[in-house]
């Protein structure tokens, strides 16, 4: 089976290492604007950094180059993704967070080439190259309104409740499932009044009047919490 598609300015490229051997060099071609939107550093970072590894990302002066890369919470997972992260912002890119999901995961190189990621599949994703200039541009009015919205990476740090242990986790994921205080303590191996003041202590740390808006910071910030229905 092919492993690309073509139409007149529209490439799929499947899995990094294609998109590496085949779209390479738009990432060190890029001069003037490099914008990147993932949900985390999985995405594009492996490709994009073999990329600059076999040829040579312009420097990022005044005047010069503006790398702008736009990540959700995830993507501050853990004490390593998160040192990554400061490493790539005193590298000279702009960092932002953004809340709110990205409706698509992409880069856009100098507003002339668009490349997204599809779903992973089998774990294997596929990149749609697109030059078409009106879809390009579309791409990168999506980005750069969530780029507009979004918190830069050291004032999210700053901001961002404190982290949450596996019981706070566990307590979060029992009031999204909706049942009494007294199963759900009972389940937890709390007593009541233990399990009602960890709630309570939540509340204050993610910043909610109520126990719904609890739930609702949770799945915004990316703590790991589904509703009851696994979703």
């Amino acid at each position: 089976m092919p492993s690309t598609s073509h139409t007149d300015q529209i490439v799929s490229l499947r899995g990094e290492r294609e998109l590496v051997r085949r779209a390479g060099e738009l990432f060190t071609g890029a001069r003037e604007e490099f914008l990147c939107a993932a949900a985390d550093l999985v995405t594009f970072s492996p490709g994009v950094n073999a990329a600059f590894a076999r040829g040579r990302r312009p420097p990022l002066v005044p005047g010069g180059l503006t790398m702008r890369k736009l990540y959700t919470p995830r993507a501050l997972a853990d004490a390593e993704s998160e040192a990554r992260l400061v490493r790539i912002a005193d590298s000279g890119a702009q960092v932002r967070i953004s809340a709110a999901p990205l409706a698509h995961e992409a880069i856009v190189i100098d507003r002339r080439v668009a490349i997204l990621a599809g779903a992973p599949v089998q774990g294997v994703r596929t990149f749609t190259v697109i030059r078409t200039p009106i879809a390009v541009e579309g791409v990168r009015a999506l980005v750069h309104a969530a780029w507009e919205t979004a918190a830069d990476l050291d004032e999210f740090r700053r901001a961002r409740p404190p982290a949450l242990s596996e019981e706070a986790r566990r307590v979060l994921r029992a009031l999204s499932a909706g049942r009494t205080d007294e199963v759900t303590a009972r389940e937890l191996g709390m007593s009541l009044r233990t399990y009602r003041r960890r709630v309570a202590e939540l509340m204050a740390a993610l910043g909610a009047t109520s126990r719904f808006q609890a739930g609702l910071r949770a799945r915004e910030l990316d703590f790991g919490v589904r509703d009851g229905a696994g979703n």
